[in-house]
């Protein structure tokens, strides 16, 4: 998806929230229960920005009916190299209404985990807030 590959190449991380439905469900590549809601999914992107270095997207596939995408990408979480793809759905209005990590290798990916649960505390916190001043 052109959009949300530019607005996450060039850290428009408000252009990535407003093309997330209300509904979206997040699924992450390291963690076993996904996270429904517009609100946890800005704010986990919002922080994984931050714990990605060296981010770059290398394909763009999209499926024959315009709504399925993979993004391929490469990225650095201290001295561990990772490769990944961003599965996204849209929903009827053009909206992501899933969006799933996978990453590879294992180090890559337990490296991603600890940098994230470090401040899963403070997106928990960001999440409630803007889900307060959404309603």
């Amino acid at each position: 998806m052109r959009a949300f590959r530019e607005a996450v190449e060039a850290g428009d991380l408000d252009a990535v929230e407003a093309l997330l439905a209300d509904d979206v469900v997040f699924t992450s590549p390291v963690v076993f229960k996904p996270y429904p809601g517009k609100a946890i999914t800005a704010s986990i992107l919002r922080a994984v920005s931050q714990v990605f270095e060296d981010f770059r997207y290398e394909r763009e596939l999209d499926g024959d009916d315009g709504r399925d995408h993979a993004l391929v990408f490469t990225a650095r979480v201290g001295a561990r190299q990772l490769t990944g793809c961003d599965f996204i759905h849209l929903d009827e209005n053009g909206l992501i209404d899933e969006l799933t990590v996978m990453v590879r290798p294992l180090s890559g990916a337990q490296a991603l985990a600890a940098a994230m649960g470090a401040r899963f505390d403070e997106i928990a916190k960001e999440a409630e807030a803007r889900s307060a001043s959404a309603s």
